[in-house]
């Protein structure tokens, strides 16, 4: 006689004439490529599962267990299964959390060391006479306390990715791979994801795709890659031609990796026009205090006390920037966030440079305008400091997910604090 016996639905135990036999638990996976395939490996040994890799048609038809990776479209398939009656599981998975974020802006300093970073309106550079960049933490040991501190995902941003080769950078690679091992929420990367010739003679003179720089990356542990200042430049040529070549990094990766893979970072800065007609770009009447870039201290010492310009002005659109924010181009963030996810981002990450180290709170005019035209998830980022900026933009722009960095290497406000927070003001996280 054979018992089989199941113990917390990980391992079976055979019981043939009183000898135990430990049979554990085995999972097909099935590896095209996805972009979350490394955290699957990662995750599967800690569940108590061992990994068996598909390598004929064979071993998916025998298999007993079949993971298929990829993220599929959970918020519609809710949608569908309430309309029809088939209520989903009880619980917060009914539908979708705001999520909370944590970035690490990632760069080496002037010692070569790898170290987390954050600065004021993009200049990360101490305020002294040795000017050195802040050290804020080391990635993979900050990423870790993130996860155990309850945040959603996790960010890492190559700062200076724009100016160097990315298949280079192993440091960052390393980062990822340690990270992932013991961290499993989505891991995002982003900086430097383009085509890149390298021409120092170091990697035998020969073209890389961008597809190749993003697939190292996934290889390494990252869930999405984040693409900026390539994304820019992909979506000016389709505003002025009209026409999809297939040949930009977004519209490659995502062709091959899903649109849930790809993330565009979106950096603008406000600019105030006198009347609406001025410029051929999207303009907002201001509701909330900016903080032009050329004027930080009369924007400070405005803020709170007017909603205008440093000119009166009332009206503004927002002029998006690349290579870190150092040059500003011909499109507004609307027409960008538009033109993008038509090219194929599955997500857009809304910074803000007026905002960005200021503590003020999310700038909610940007994030309201674009969280209201486009059909993707949203991240609201620059400005956060306390709990309440985060409630803020939730409850006053469709945002699905709100960042931070400062507040959270300085410890100034704890990520449970921040969902403590949202759960009192009723909007729902995961917890």
């Amino acid at each position: 006689m054979r018992i089989f016996l199941s113990r917390h639905t990980h391992f079976y135990f055979s019981i043939s004439s009183f000898r135990f036999f430990y049979v554990p638990l085995v999972v097909t996976l099935l590896d095209y490529g996805a972009g979350n395939v490394s955290s699957i490996r990662n995750a599967l040994p800690h569940l108590g599962f061992s990994i068996k890799d598909v390598k004929t048609p064979g071993d998916i038809l025998n298999a007993d267990r079949l993971i298929f990776p990829g993220v599929g479209a959970f918020a519609p398939a809710m949608d569908v299964l309430n309309k029809t009656g088939q209520k989903p599981m009880e619980g917060k998975a009914s539908k979708l959390a705001k999520r909370v974020i944590a970035c690490l802006d990632v760069r080496t300093n002037d010692k070569g060391d790898l170290v987390v970073t954050k600065g004021d309106q993009y200049d990360v550079r101490e305020q002294s006479n040795e000017n050195e960049v802040r050290n804020l933490g080391k990635p993979v040991d900050l990423a870790g306390q993130y996860y155990k501190d309850g945040a959603d995902e996790i960010s890492f941003l190559n700062i200076t990715g724009f100016r160097d080769f990315p298949l280079g950078d192993l440091p960052m690679i390393h980062v990822l791979r340690y990270t992932s091992e013991n961290v499993f929420v989505p891991l995002t990367v982003g900086g430097g994801i383009r085509d890149f010739t390298d021409a120092t003679g170091r990697y035998m003179l020969r073209y890389y795709s961008s597809l190749e720089v993003a697939a190292e990356y996934f290889r390494s542990g990252a869930d999405k890659i984040s693409i900026g200042s390539d994304a820019v430049y992909a979506a000016e040529e389709f505003i002025k031609s009209g026409v999809k070549t297939g040949k930009s990094s977004l519209e490659q990766i995502s062709r091959v990796y899903g649109k849930q893979a790809v993330v565009v970072s979106i950096d603008p800065r406000r600019v105030y026009v006198n009347h609406p007609d001025d410029v051929p770009y999207k303009v907002i009447r201001v509701t909330n205090p900016g903080m032009p870039v050329f004027s930080p201290l009369f924007s400070l010492l405005c803020h709170g006390l007017n909603e205008h310009g440093p000119n009166g002005e009332e009206h503004a659109w927002y002029q998006c920037t690349v290579s870190g924010g150092r040059e500003g181009r011909p499109i507004g963030a609307y027409e960008l966030a538009k033109a993008v996810e038509e090219l194929g981002a599955g997500e857009i990450l809304l910074n803000c440079i007026d905002c960005d180290g200021q503590g003020k709170g999310f700038d909610t005019d940007l994030v309201k305008l674009i969280s209201d035209s486009v059909g993707i998830p949203v991240i609201a980022s620059s400005g956060a400091a306390t709990p309440e900026h985060f409630s803020e933009v939730f409850e006053t722009t469709n945002a699905s997910a709100a960042l931070a960095a400062g507040i959270f290497h300085r410890k100034e406000v704890p990520i449970q604090s921040v969902k403590e927070h949202l759960v009192e003001k009723s909007i729902e996280v995961r917890m």
